[in-house]
């Protein structure tokens, strides 16, 4: 730390500069005095040669006051720019915590605030610096090191700030991921839950014939076709992952489709499911070998309606282990059989092991397997549903090229009843001309005494000759 030191003594080189000065300053002023000879005794033209030699040493001496308090004052700046650096350090170095940081920056602080004490006690005994103009610079060097210093501290604030927001950032994408994840697995567990009464507010915890109405008919229905499509979601995904020709897949279900838009293939894997699935459902054994029934018509009701409340307020997975030998157990062993060719379980998991356990009257424990089953248990409680009935539910689907009729049909397809122009963006609705027509049934329909549930169907258009 530089010293401040009192100029005591004048060095003899300013003598001679400021006698030098007093001789130039008196030629000046004698060469403008006119001595006048009518009244020499005039007192205001006379000589004052002690006040010029005043005058002269007081000019000499603010100037150098003023050279002297300006350098006080740069030392004075310049420490407090340094004081500021190092408070703004030693605040840096306490996150995260540096000890020998803290401590350099803690000595700095303490060595800058006795600098600044000893500049005051200067001050007051009008202790100058012998030379003032570099002093002057000294102190602005200095002053300009103490706001660097403030500077990249502050630097490094925003940089830690940055740091620490990219990191907020990624453990919020974590937590988004999470809650994705979290919510698809509730929607899963939803669209699987045991309880229909629990989706279902019309239906109660037991389903009586007297209390038995159309309306219960079709909440299972609705609830059967989502589980369906769950399954045939499982089933593409599983034919991407297996690199099959999706494609060549559907065109093998359905022939010479016109699909509107891609996402409609789907349509034709769930047509091949419905067909499966629901494949002689018009039998009331579901035409199961060694499946027996009562004879008598209301004996059949009251047993279809207690299997209903039986399996519907209970787990798929925990009626099979209860009851491996059961009427419900025997349809799934028979639908997984006739739905899963062994080409494609050997191609979606490798081998067939799915089919061997079943083969076995054992069930896997595979999420594949549990979404089939959930299927395998909505079609069931409809079957059950449909022959609890007085009038018995039949079961319907519709032809391919038959025209479309609201009345027993439904179109998973709106998009054929309007066309869209490639070249201005604008939608219109399709001409007089171009009828459109079912190409295939995706979800059969129903119909139970008067009421009609309308049976779902991909449509295509076609011109009328």
């Amino acid at each position: 730390m530089e010293s401040v030191k009192p100029s005591a003594v004048t060095t003899p080189s300013k003598k001679l500069a400021r006698n030098f000065a007093k001789v130039l300053h008196l030629r000046a002023f004698l060469k403008n005095v006119t001595i006048s000879e009518t009244n020499p005794k005039d007192e205001t033209t006379a000589i004052n040669w002690s006040e010029s030699f005043n005058k002269v040493d007081e000019d000499e001496e603010l100037q150098e006051q003023r050279v002297a308090t300006e350098a006080l004052l740069a030392k004075v700046f310049a420490s407090v720019s340094t004081v500021k650096g190092a408070y703004a350090e030693l605040q840096h170095f306490q996150s995260p915590f540096d000890p020998d940081g803290i401590e350099a920056s803690d000595k700095l602080l303490v060595s800058e605030l006795k600098h600044l004490s000893e500049i005051k006690q200067c001050y007051l005994k009008k202790q100058f610096d012998p030379l003032p103009e570099k002093a002057i610079l000294e102190a602005e060097s200095k002053e300009t090191k103490g706001v660097i210093k403030t500077y990249e501290i502050t630097a490094k604030k925003l940089e830690s700030q940055v740091r620490l927001k990219d990191s907020e950032i990624m453990f919020l994408k974590e937590k988004l991921v999470e809650a994705n994840s979290h919510n698809k697995l509730i929607e899963k567990r939803l669209n699987q839950s045991g309880s229909l009464s629990v989706s279902s507010s019309s239906l109660d915890n037991n389903v009586h014939i007297s209390g038995l109405s159309p309306s219960h008919f079709a909440s299972i229905l609705r609830h059967t076709v989502k589980s369906i499509r769950n399954f045939v979601r499982l089933v593409v995904d599983e034919m991407r992952s297996a690199k099959w020709d999706i494609d060549a897949a559907v065109d093998a279900i359905e022939h010479n489709v016109v699909y509107l838009v891609e996402d409609h293939k789907c349509f034709a894997i769930e047509s091949f499911v419905c067909k499966a699935m629901f494949d002689a459902f018009h039998f009331p054994n579901f035409n199961l070998p060694n499946e027996s029934l009562p004879d008598d018509r209301t004996n059949q009701q009251n047993w279809f309606l207690q299997n209903f409340n039986e399996l519907k307020s209970t787990k798929v997975k925990d009626f099979l282990a209860a009851k491996p030998r059961s009427s419900f157990a025997k349809f799934c062993m028979n639908k997984y059989l006739r739905l899963v060719h062994p080409k494609m379980e050997s191609s979606f998991f490798g081998n067939m092991n799915h089919r061997n356990f079943i083969s076995n009257g054992e069930f896997p424990k595979s999420e594949f397997f549990a979404s089939f089953a959930e299927m395998a248990k909505r079609v069931y409680l409809l079957h059950c549903l449909a022959y609890s009935f007085k009038d018995q539910a039949e079961i319907f689907q519709v032809s391919k090229g038959c025209r479309f009729s609201d009345v027993y049909m439904e179109s998973v397809n709106d998009e054929i009843f309007m066309c869209s122009s490639n070249s201005d963006k604008t939608t219109t609705i399709v001409e007089p001309e171009e009828e459109p027509v079912v190409s295939f049934t995706v979800v059969p329909g129903f119909r139970i005494g008067k009421t009609v549930l309308q049976c779902q169907v991909y449509l295509m258009q076609k011109k009328n000759s």
